[in-house]
Formats: structure tokens, sequence, C-alpha cells
């Protein structure tokens, strides 16, 4: 009967851990840590690119904000960004693809570049996307 008491007390306890830690949550906090990097990356790349072209941005970014355009082989082709400023355009950490990384690209008439999160890959309702 002891043991029984002590294997009910243990159950409850794992439970109350398993709850507390709540694995699916931490591990979409850290792939939106990933995108946050991931975004980061891309536009550094952007920038370093502008730089080295007096200004210049790479041609695949056409699309005036708000409106945005997918990043990938199939829309947005940032490929000019490798090998000098990426060794591959990153993907979204949940199953992007080289014809759909996950992440949007757009510009305004002032040249400022927008990346962030397709709102179709980004977790825990977070907004993700950075302007330079």
């Amino acid at each position: 009967m002891e043991l029984l008491v002590v294997i009910g007390i243990i159950a409850i306890l794992a439970a109350i851990v398993i709850i507390a830690i709540n694995p699916g949550r931490q591990l979409a906090q850290s792939r939106n840590s990933q995108r946050w990097s991931n975004v980061n990356t891309i536009l550094n790349a952007i920038h370093q690119y502008a730089v080295d072209n007096q200004g210049t941005l790479p041609g695949a970014i056409t699309v005036v904000c708000p409106a945005t355009q997918s990043i990938g082989t199939d829309n947005a082709d940032l490929t000019s960004l490798t090998p000098s400023y990426l060794t591959a355009i990153p993907t979204d950490p949940s199953g992007g693809t080289a014809g759909d990384t996950g992440y949007t690209v757009c510009k305004t008439a002032e040249n400022r570049v927008t990346v962030a999160v397709d709102p179709n890959h980004v977790e825990l309702g977070a907004s993700i996307g950075v302007t330079r």
C-alpha cells in the first residue's frame, strides 16, 4: 500500500513538472528565436550587398511595403547574396524550402528594407520583422 502511495505522489509531481516546463511552448520559443536570428542575418546580408554596390539593393526586391513578397527561388530570389554575404539563404526552422523560405521582404520608396517572418510560419502569436 505504501508503495502505491509513493508511486501516486511521484506521478503527481511528474505531471506538475511537465506542465510547468511546457515543452511545446519551449520549442516554439526556440523556433521563434531562430526566426529572429534569421531575419537579422538576411537583413544584414542585404545591407552589406547595398554597401558594396553603391546603395543598390538586390534586383529581386521589387515589392513596395506594405505589400510583401516571399523570399525563395519562386519569388524574391536572393541567391545573389550567396556565397559572398550568406552561405545559404536561411529557411524557417519549422520547414521552409528553397522555393519558400518562410520569410518575406519589401522595400520603401526610400530603399528601407523590411524582412519579416511569413504570418503562416510564426508561432505563439509573435510578430517577427525588422526594418532598416
